[in-house]
């Protein structure tokens, strides 16, 4: 349930391309302490630590992979796509496949378009099979818009808004809308460090959501290599 994720025996096979490909390997990891995912808390509210590695070729094809713990399970998330530029808009298409360790039946996949143009990104993903997963990801459709800022002294600061639609499967479930606000401090070869708050328009009357109806901040820390 996501941020930027390739399985290592993809990577170890990648590894074996030739070099005509110019394909770049990278990998991050990172710690968080609370995994929210689209508004929702992944961990119920507890910390988690991640890791990923990707693959990019120089002509925009991208696999990766990204891994973290996730409530009492492991998380595992595999992704390939297509990503370029036109002039001063960049774009991404791509399906990611969203496994669990111990609960096979939560697994889910999803199409996905991301765009960006000068400090906006926005996107929209479909879900292709989540008629079983858990209630925090059953929809078919979500969408997003943000914004980042560059800030003196190596800060910047960032803001999501953030639509779910569930796809019907469960009456119980409603639309609704989340919001985060993110602001960075670049460390250099120390990394990133993220202060966070999130937040939706759920009430404790709705039934998916528990304490996601409470604003939450965290704190994050990510490298990449």
């Amino acid at each position: 349930m996501k941020m930027n994720k390739l399985a290592m025996a993809c990577g170890v096979a990648l590894l074996g391309m030739t070099a005509q490909s110019m394909a770049e390997i990278s990998m991050n990891v990172g710690a968080t302490s609370n995994y929210v995912w689209r508004g929702m808390t992944q961990t119920d509210n507890g910390a988690a630590i991640s890791g990923g590695v990707d693959w990019e070729s120089d002509m925009g094809v991208y696999l990766g992979a990204w891994a973290s713990n996730a409530w009492d399970d492991y998380e595992l998330d595999l992704y390939g796509g297509y990503a370029g530029e036109a002039g001063e808009f960049g774009y991404d298409v791509g399906f990611i496949y969203y496994t669990y360790t111990e609960d096979s039946e939560s697994n889910f996949s999803e199409l996905y378009f991301n765009g960006s143009w000068n400090f906006l990104s926005f996107g929209i993903a479909y879900a292709l099979s989540a008629e079983d997963a858990v209630e925090a990801v059953e929809e078919d459709f979500y969408y997003y818009i943000g914004g980042s800022f560059d800030l003196p002294q190596d800060f910047s600061l960032g803001a999501t808004i953030g639509f779910i639609e569930p796809d019907g499967h469960d009456d119980d479930m409603d639309s609704f809308m989340h919001y985060q606000i993110d602001l960075t401090k670049s460390a250099g070869d120390f990394g990133d460090v993220t202060l966070s708050l999130s937040d939706t328009d759920l009430d404790g009357n709705d039934a998916i959501a528990g304490e996601d109806a409470d604003m939450r901040f965290f704190v994050s820390w990510s490298k990449g290599f």
